[in-house]
């Protein structure tokens, strides 16, 4: 009879969640320390970041965000990351700013194109807090959008190597919430461009509100093109009523929303980035 040993499986799990830990411990202490100067005192830190999500009564909202801010965070750590919501969710935008104090930060808005929200709701809010805050662009259009929506749809079961007959009868529907800012419009339409060459099919743009074609017509007339594979690509930040709507109006597959993906978290860094490098006075809400 043989002596026992623990499985080799669980002394790895073990080691492994160890040195996850450990990992984490090291990096935060790391941020902590790079605050600190070699006399002692206090570094600057970088501007906060602010995610601000529009909000949403559908409870997976607030998950898919606070998943997409903890992503965030283990990409930059050291950084301080905030969340602020434009209606509907807490934090509101004006409680998270209010929290900030004087400490700059700046304003990354989850959103996929220009509009009302960014041109207006998020500066607004910011100027009526009296934060020292700069609004970065919002996240779309961008090749980093492309590439998250790109993989939802091989998640939903798009094909990687699309053949001659996928080619010649497949096609996407870009499904957005739609605004009737015509910016908005022209950002999702520079979207389904990019996303077209990626796919190598034609990609046509639809709102679930307040713009045209809705999802139902683009996929009637993509039919009438010929088109019978059709895919709706979900334009959303997160699951909600008009990604629900729109994904029931696919005569074949729909993908999720773009949600957590790490492709997402370094679109707001991206921003983050690219806001903080541009000059005071130069405009961002067209950047690429």
């Amino acid at each position: 009879m043989t002596a026992s040993n623990p499985p080799h499986d669980e002394s790895r799990i073990h080691l492994d969640s160890t040195a996850h830990i450990m990992n984490s411990i090291s990096s935060q202490l790391a941020g902590q320390l790079s605050l600190v100067r070699l006399d002692g005192r206090r570094r600057t830190g970088p501007p906060a970041l602010v995610l601000v999500a529009h909000g949403s009564r559908d409870p997976r909202a607030l998950s898919t965000v606070r998943t997409l801010m903890e992503r965030v965070r283990e990409l930059r750590p050291g950084l301080p990351v905030r969340l602020g919501h434009i209606e509907l969710n807490e934090p509101l935008l004006p409680d998270t700013l209010a929290s900030l104090g004087d400490a700059p930060a700046v304003l990354v808005p989850l959103l996929l194109s220009r509009g009302y929200h960014v041109k207006r709701d998020i500066p607004e809010m910011a100027a009526a807090a009296g934060a020292r805050t700069r609004v970065a662009a919002p996240l779309g259009p961008h090749p980093l959008l492309v590439e998250t929506l790109y993989a939802r749809l091989v998640e939903a079961g798009w094909r990687t190597a699309p053949d001659a007959d996928t080619r010649r009868s497949g096609a996407v529907v870009l499904a957005a919430a739609g605004s009737r800012d015509p910016d908005s419009a022209a950002d999702t339409r520079r979207t389904a461009r990019l996303l077209a060459d990626r796919l190598g099919v034609p990609v046509v743009p639809a709102y679930a509100s307040a713009a045209t074609p809705a999802v139902e017509t683009a996929v009637r007339s993509l039919i009438a093109r010929g088109r019978d594979r059709i895919a709706v690509a979900s334009c959303f930040t997160a699951p909600g009523r008009f990604a629900t709507q729109c994904a029931e109006a696919a005569p074949w597959i729909a993908s999720s929303p773009l949600g957590a993906h790490p492709a997402m978290a370094r679109l707001i860094l991206h921003r983050y980035d690219q806001t903080l490098a541009a000059p005071a006075t130069e405009p961002l809400l067209a950047s690429a």
